[in-house]
């Protein structure tokens, strides 16, 4: 991933676009090993701010492993030790501030899952499902950008398989398409979204190879633990 280079300009915007994608994985993290919300923010957004002063990044073997892994045990470890000198640094100190919305954070929180789930897997699911949100969102981009955000609009439910609506004869009505033209339409929005989502993941990790699998660990972490 771009963010694990080395300092430059371009690994700082990295960085920003991480923070401000994957904010909220490590802020429910914190929130279930029991830091406090206003705490759970002030830790989240000094840990993004000093991942490249500590050169924390520098640790990342791209050959190796997963970002995702890797940015949980950076986290988990910074935690400990801001644990260790929380009585003499002051909240917030210096650093740049990730803009995190405490009550949008808690609001969020609040519609977490809680029996049986530990913050370990927390963290994945929130991982996978805001991973999931950016592939929706860039695909929702690129077809605004070609002036098709009706047909993206009406076709998205169906990505899934299951469109949990209208049927494709009722999308033809209201988009003044044929049955088969949605059908077609649908079948490219499907592509596009697994190109898309390949891509994502393929950020993350050092191996391409890996990609297929991380997809099938992510789709897990989203199903949760089994009871």
């Amino acid at each position: 991933m771009s963010a694990a280079h080395e300092p430059t300009e371009d690994c700082q915007d990295a960085l920003e676009t991480l923070g401000r994608v994957y904010w909220y994985p490590l802020y429910a993290f914190a929130r279930r090993v029991g830091q406090a919300p206003e705490d759970a923010a002030d830790l989240t957004q000094k840990f993004f701010a000093r991942l490249l002063d500590k050169d924390f990044l520098q640790s990342v073997d791209r050959e190796k492993g997963r970002f995702r892994t890797f940015l949980l045990v950076v986290f988990k470890r910074f935690l400990s030790n801001e644990h260790q000198r929380q009585k003499t640094m002051r909240r917030g100190g210096h650093l740049n501030r990730l803009p995190i919305d405490v009550e949008i954070g808690e609001r969020r929180y609040g519609y977490e899952p809680t029996d049986h789930w530990t913050a370990e897997a927390l963290f994945e699911r929130r991982w996978a499902l805001t991973l999931l949100e950016q592939v929706v969102q860039q695909l929702q981009a690129d077809y605004e950008h070609k002036g098709n955000l009706p047909l993206f609009e009406c076709c998205k439910p169906f990505l899934t398989g299951n469109s949990g609506g209208s049927p494709y004869a009722d999308v033809a009505r209201q988009l003044g398409m044929t049955e088969s033209a949605v059908r077609v339409a649908v079948h490219r929005m499907r592509d596009r979204y697994r190109e898309l989502l390949k891509h994502e993941v393929a950020q993350t990790l050092g191996d391409a190879s890996a990609i297929d699998d991380e997809l099938q660990r992510l789709k897990a972490a989203v199903i949760g633990p089994i009871t």
